[in-house]
């Protein structure tokens, strides 16, 4: 790979560190294991049997481990496709940065897969063979490189990092619990937000960190036949996903008030309206639809001990991201078009998306726009 392409030094020595010290503690048990089979040769078969098959699991767990590495690291040596990744990278690390930086940004890496919707394996989880994963691992999906919609599926799964860098998820489980205890006649529908609230935080964060371009970007992922967009599955973490783009508007138009959300609504209720579904599937919609402007207000105002009694939606840039502000500053780019380069990535990528909604470039322009920024925080590494 170019040296541009590179990712951090920070994450090329974590998992330097971690691959090396695997390989030491598989060496040194695989000559335990021939060291007792010389001194006791007459061992029984079946244990030496067990512990083998032990030894094999280890060795293949850490091969697991360095192709989750290496799928990532090798793609870096792609022509163009390796400076966006790292041009990514600084995206994704922006997106963490929040007001006070309650906790310590692990390194991040992304990479390209098939398929439209983006993951992430994130860092402290646990990796094959049961150690600690010491960077966060985006898997973003190809076909939407490269435009302002990739950084809702980023930033989404950087949401997830977030969230659980700051324990949000159990935080919120406890007020939803609350909230579920006084509105007894929506209990049902309150535990459907509960069971959602992992997906539905990092659409959250998406929406902070971009305004309109998240749920923009959103739609275009949840874009899906019929039968899909309506779908309702007890055992799905993700919210159907008519109510999902539904809630990530409602958020939008709490923290960016703008007539744009309600243009946005009418357009998904348009392509997907609610016509011929039957009585039940009405009735959860509706139910759901009258508690999303309580929850949105539990969700921002939430203040979790992580955060010292600040509340949630306080961390994130909210006043510059504003689609007033995002406009004026979209103006002075046209005029001055170097002025762009004075902005961090996370709000690059708001004032394009911002720029998209309101058809003031060009999909070709976009793409050239940001095709350069990215190349530029590749070299910035």
């Amino acid at each position: 790979m170019v040296q541009a392409a590179a990712a951090s030094r920070e994450a090329q020595d974590k998992i330097d560190r971690l691959m090396r010290l695997d390989k030491q503690q598989l060496r040194q048990r695989l000559k335990g294991f021939i060291r007792k089979i010389q001194q006791n040769p007459s061992r029984s078969a079946r244990i030496l049997q067990s512990d083998y098959a032990i030894l094999r699991l280890r060795f293949n767990a850490l091969l697991d481990q360095l192709d989750i590495f290496a799928d990532v690291l090798s793609q870096r040596s792609e022509h163009e496709v390796g400076i966006w990744m790292a041009g990514l990278d600084r995206l994704a690390k922006d997106a963490l940065h929040v007001k006070g930086q309650p906790f310590r940004i692990p390194p991040l890496m992304c990479y390209l897969d098939r398929g439209h919707g983006a993951a992430i394996r994130r860092a402290r989880t646990r990796l094959p063979g049961g150690n600690s994963n010491p960077v966060a691992i985006i898997r973003v999906p190809r076909e939407r490189m490269v435009s302002s919609s990739i950084a809702s599926s980023l930033i989404h799964e950087t949401g997830h990092q977030g969230a659980a860098l700051l324990e949000l998820i159990p935080s919120l489980r406890l007020d939803l619990n609350k909230q579920m205890q006084m509105d007894r006649t929506n209990a049902t529908y309150w535990k459907m937000l509960d069971r959602w609230i992992s997906e539905i935080l990092s659409d959250f964060w998406a929406v902070a960190v971009l305004g309109i371009s998240a749920t923009r970007g959103l739609i275009g992922v949840v874009s899906l036949p019929r039968y899909f967009v309506f779908r309702m599955r007890l055992d799905d973490p993700h919210p159907f996903p008519w109510i999902r783009v539904k809630i990530s508007c409602a958020i939008g138009k709490v923290l960016y008030p703008d007539p744009q959300w309600q243009k946005l609504e009418r357009l998904w209720q348009t392509l997907y309206s609610l016509e011929g579904l039957n009585a039940d599937k009405r009735l959860t919609i509706k139910k759901l639809e009258s508690i999303l402007p309580a929850f949105v207000q539990l969700l921002i105002q939430h203040r979790p001990k992580s955060l010292k009694g600040i509340a949630l939606q306080s961390i994130f840039p909210l006043k510059i991201r504003q689609p007033a502000r995002l406009r004026r500053h979209w103006k002075m780019c046209k005029s001055k078009p170097d002025t762009i380069y004075g902005f961090r990535p996370a709000m690059v990528f708001a004032l394009v998306g911002q720029a998209r909604a309101d058809n003031q470039i060009t999909p070709e322009e976009e793409y050239t726009l940001l095709s350069k920024m990215l190349y530029r925080w590749a070299l910035k590494n």
